[in-house]
């Protein structure tokens, strides 16, 4: 299982909250929290083959622009699947998220989820029917490995086509 994260600039590792402008780029190397999931990944035969991202302030500057932007690269390197987060209880990397999982998901070529905290409500309220969104802590709270966990057990559903509906139930809003 071919495999794209979509990070903000936190989770990327190039910068920090006050780094809202970070461009829009790709590394090919497992960065954050990707590097906490090689075990879980590896337990769904999946590899990380890039990592997006994306500052908060450059995606809400153009946010069509940029969610077009970021559904063609995964176009190009076509994965098969998208996991946007985890975004913990930054509410704008939440909405980049789930709208760039939205967007990627409506195209219909390559399956996606985002991964985001109970503190984003509006932002899952938006998405739930469109998305898989699973849940993860709050910005230093627990269960964070649960939350990894469960990210690599909902991709490896959607892209096998499995009835994960039980799963969604357990792990997702």
């Amino acid at each position: 299982m071919k495999i794209v994260m979509i990070y903000d600039q936190i989770q990327s590792g190039l910068g920090a909250k006050d780094d809202r402008n970070l461009p829009l780029g790709i590394l090919k190397e497992p960065v954050g929290p990707t590097i906490m999931m090689e075990n879980l990944l590896k337990q769904v035969d999946g590899k990380v083959v890039a990592t997006l991202y994306c500052g908060w302030g450059t995606y809400g500057d153009n946010p069509d622009e940029v969610a077009r932007k970021l559904v063609a690269m995964c176009h190009k390197i076509n994965p098969d699947v998208v996991m946007c987060g985890p975004t913990f209880s930054y509410v704008e990397y939440a909405e980049m998220a789930c709208r760039v999982a939205a967007d990627i998901e409506a195209a219909g070529k390559i399956h996606a989820l985002a991964a985001v905290s109970q503190e984003n409500a509006d932002v899952i309220e938006r998405y739930r029917d469109k998305i898989a969104i699973v849940r993860t802590p709050r910005k230093g709270g627990t269960g964070l490995n649960e939350a990894l966990k469960n990210m690599c057990l909902v991709a490896k559903g959607l892209v096998d086509g499995t009835d994960i509906t039980d799963l969604k139930q357990k792990a997702c809003f």
